[in-house]
């Protein structure tokens, strides 16, 4: 894995959901998801490369539902990993599940 993917993947916790998801400019990629997942392990790579494939365009979080129970209850999060997209705080698309490729980026590319 590349060190720039890495970075462009930002750690959202309860506190700063707000200010880095809803009050973003961007169309806001959230991950929500828990270290001990193996699904949410499985989707990583691919989440990784779209974060620095659309960094430009797009912003990537990503949210351990462990450490953030208050969000993850206030978006309904049963599954994970669960994928959410947002636009000037509203949300426009979920995807549930560790999804092909194809999949995340047809849903990306719906709203861009």
């Amino acid at each position: 894995m590349l060190e720039k993917d890495i970075l462009s993947i930002i750690q959202v916790v309860d506190s700063n959901f707000e200010s880095e998801v809803i009050k973003s400019n961007k169309i806001v990629l959230v991950d929500f998801g828990a270290p001990w997942c193996g699904p949410c392990r499985m989707i990583a790579p691919v989440i990784n490369e779209v974060a620095h494939e659309y960094e430009n365009l797009i912003k990537v979080v990503k949210v351990n539902t462990d450490l953030s129970p208050s969000v993850a209850a206030e978006y309904c999060i049963r599954s994970i990993p669960t994928l959410m997209f947002f636009k000037n705080g509203i949300k426009l698309d979920t995807v549930i599940g560790a999804v092909p490729r194809s999949t995340l980026v047809n849903t990306l590319n719906k709203h861009l």
